[in-house]
């Protein structure tokens, strides 16, 4: 191997620019090539270092900012054997499509991801009575524009629909609607049922999804039997697609697709574009596909940001004349300041935002500071700040100061101490039913989600790590715990890895409590909500030697903590710049908050987090216009 790039490889690992696992990756590629191109191995380990980032390829015109030697790259990658193109030879381990370098799985991933969808797009429908079936699903508002309504629209027209919108904008509802509008649709043609599958990146998602469908397929004004035919119960894409354990391969793919007829999946920014890739394989060709999700939320901790590059455009809408006509027609609304001829591209027909929140009110200082934040407007993050109505606060960041505001919450805020004095003050009686200790620790998992406190790092003085041994120590000291570390009473724990044999996913949390061990004592067990066989909730009480790959989580990533809601959200930020800190950590970090929200973070790293809007690239919206 070239000395000098040995040296430029081992130079990067020590100056933390490159990862080991980058230097070893060259290192692979230059035996498979000896004597060829050093550029090639050096722009090779910057693809790697990419990946690790989120980023899908490299732009080649930047490889020079990384690397001098690295200019006019187009002139010299195409020659190496190590590099093809996207018609050239299969088996090479880079590809270099449109001025962009790949690694070829990602390369194949997204090109199966933007074949799948594009040939989604040709497909449109006219569905009879769909005017008649929108108004009576959406009675007329004093609003001008429903947009819940255009949504509904849009995704009854074709195979493949976008919704995406802030918390509180309705998606939930939206695609309740939806359903029981194609459920409807399908009956009165004498067509058989859809059959209809729920989704969700996360088992958490999928949870808060499953409660919060239930209750408005009650609610929705249409015939019993097309309520009986929409389904209450969500599950994990993982379990949809029949994950294998240690492999990354699914039991439905495209040679065995999925038994479904429309399939919807919520919380779609925290989807991967590998995962994306390998739904789409497993959707049936005529099947229809619906993702909900907030475009402005973290993307996946995974490679890609399919969701975001779906709904790039989302915010001016970019519609046609025909699809302005049509809304009109079948929604009696007018999208005209959302038109744009000119510049209309096929999927922007299919991409709906939902633009008005109903969580957060007109007086709302967590809404005012959402919104600020995704505009990036430093100026109105402050003024959120100065004239709130008492549900947002800051606090200055110390490690004393963190641990007491997740212990003790803020004046009409709970924290911690909240949940741990609940188990206490309503456990059951010894002789109690077990039912009304499932029935206990079912409000126990409750009465724990109250709070959160969020974390933009898992390590470091700042990160989850060090703050959950702080807030364990500080419990013990009060009382409110009886020990910090082992499985002890009130201990809250997240499951790390998913565990099909206990029916528990990445993600899961559960609260340990001390419950009957049906032989006359009491033993330390760890609630969990699970779904039923009918899609509802129910506790199962696990032991704890079972548990092989839990956290205790007195304080959890934001990453972690996408399809979930607190009561009261506290947010701590390291004290010094990071590459993690984002707008959208901080967006997704204020919207997991319902009534109160508490910011641990110095005003100038705020500030900074604000200004730095994540971009990942990719090729995949240029392969969908």
């Amino acid at each position: 191997m070239n000395p000098q790039v040995v040296a430029w490889l081992d130079r990067g690992v020590l100056e933390a620019r490159l990862r080991p696992v980058d230097r070893a990756f060259a290192r692979f590629l230059a035996s498979l090539d000896e004597g060829g191109d050093a550029r090639v191995l050096m722009a090779a380990a910057l693809v790697s270092r990419e990946l690790g980032e989120g980023h899908i390829c490299v732009d080649t015109e930047l490889l020079a900012a990384a690397e001098p030697m690295l200019a006019e790259a187009e002139s010299w990658l195409p020659t190496s054997s190590l590099v093809g193109s996207a018609n050239g030879d299969p088996r090479t381990p880079l590809v270099l499509d449109g001025g962009l370098l790949y690694l070829r799985r990602f390369w194949r991933d997204e090109a199966r991801v933007a074949d799948a969808i594009v040939s989604r797009l040709g497909s449109a429908q006219m569905p009879a009575d769909l005017a008649l079936e929108l108004d009576r699903l959406f009675p007329a508002e004093a609003d001008d524009l429903n947009w819940q309504k255009v949504a509904c629209a849009v995704a009854a027209r074709g195979s493949f629909a976008v919704i995406t919108g802030g918390p509180g904008t309705g998606k939930t509802t939206t695609v309740v609607r939806l359903l029981g509008l194609l459920q409807t649709l399908a009956h009165k043609r004498n067509e058989p049922r859809l059959r209809i599958r729920l989704a969700a990146p996360t088992g958490k998602a999928a949870a808060r999804l499953n409660a919060s469908i239930a209750g408005q397929i009650e609610r929705l004004d249409v015939d019993v039997a097309v309520k009986q035919a929409i389904p209450a119960e969500v599950t994990t894409l993982h379990r949809l697609l029949g994950s294998r354990p240690d492999t990354r391969a699914f039991r439905h793919d495209r040679d065995n697709p999925l038994h479904l007829d429309v399939l919807v999946i919520d919380e779609a920014s925290m989807i991967d574009l590998e995962m994306m890739a390998a739904t789409l394989d497993a959707l049936p060709r005529d099947a229809r596909l619906i993702l909900l999700g907030d475009k402005d939320q973290l993307s996946s901790v995974e490679a890609g940001a399919v969701l975001g590059d779906l709904c790039a455009r989302a915010d001016a809408g970019h519609y046609d004349l025909a699809t302005r006509d049509w809304l009109t027609a079948v929604c009696g609304v007018d999208v005209g300041a959302w038109t744009n001829p000119l510049d209309a591209r096929p999927l922007d027909q299919r991409v709906v935002m939902l633009r008005r929140s109903r969580r957060f009110g007109e007086g709302s200082g967590i809404g005012a500071l959402a919104q600020a934040i995704n505009a990036g407007e430093a100026a109105a993050v402050t003024r959120a700040f100065a004239h709130t109505q008492g549900d947002i606060a800051v606090v200055t960041p110390t490690p004393a100061s963190i641990a007491a505001l997740a212990i003790d919450g803020r004046e009409g805020a709970p924290g911690h101490r909240d949940y741990l004095d609940w188990i206490e003050r309503e456990r059951p009686a010894i002789d109690a039913s077990f039912d009304k200790f499932e029935r206990w620790g079912a409000s126990a998992l409750v009465a724990y989600a109250r709070f959160q406190l969020l974390c933009a790092t898992r390590h470091g003085e700042a990160g989850v790590d060090k703050q959950n041994e702080r807030i364990a120590q500080g419990l013990l000291e009060r009382g409110l715990i009886d020990a910090v570390s082992g499985w002890y009473e009130g201990r809250p724990v997240m499951v790390t890895r998913n565990d099909y044999a206990l029916g528990l996913m990445n993600g899961d949390v559960g609260v340990t409590l001390w419950v009957p061990d049906g032989q006359g004592g009491m033993a330390l067990r760890v609630a969990f909500a699970v779904m039923d066989e009918r899609g509802g909730e129910r506790v199962r009480f696990v032991v704890p030697s079972r548990l092989s790959a839990v956290d205790t989580v007195y304080a959890m990533t934001v990453h972690k903590s996408q399809g979930s809601e607190f009561e009261h959200t506290a947010l701590a930020l390291p004290p010094e710049p990071s590459p993690v800190l984002t707008r959208e950590l901080v967006y997704t970090g204020v919207t997991r908050a319902r009534s109160h929200f508490t910011l641990l973070a110095a005003p100038d790293i705020l500030g900074y987090a604000v200004s730095r809007k994540t971009r990942r690239a990719s090729g995949l919206l240029r392969r969908l216009v």
